[in-house]
């Protein structure tokens, strides 16, 4: 058994013990579907925790109670990761297609409103 804070931290899932802690503190931890606050929470082998980390939503096994902070790669072997695959985004296209009068008047509209507005706007 481990304290969750310890844990989030020796998984390396926070750059620090307090980022860890915080993130608790917050309620944003969930351990076995339960919303955990205390950072003094212990979890232990077979739990399943459920957090934010960056944008988008972890869900990790623990499967082994870490001794240290050690190298990412021993730090991957605390967990395993069940956080489902996120939805492949087609690539935008570099050039959007615009219905022709919908948004702003590309550079050549502007030209050609301007070109017939200049005749009215002289005084001779």
């Amino acid at each position: 058994m481990q304290r969750i804070d310890k844990f989030l931290w020796f998984a390396r899932f926070f750059k620090s013990r307090t980022l860890a802690a915080a993130v608790v503190s917050d309620g944003r931890v969930r351990i076995n579907g339960e919303r955990c606050e205390k950072p003094s929470t212990m979890v232990k082998v077979g739990d399943v925790l459920t957090f934010s980390s960056g944008s988008f939503v972890r869900v990790i096994k623990v499967v082994l109670c870490g001794g240290r902070r050690g190298p990412a790669s021993e730090a991957r072997t605390l967990y395993d990761d069940l956080t489902p695959p996120a939805p492949v985004r087609e690539p935008a296209l570099a050039t959007a297609a615009r219905a022709r009068g919908a948004g702003r008047p590309t550079k050549k509209e502007r030209r050609a409103v301007d070109s017939l507005k200049a005749p009215l706007d002289r005084d001779d």
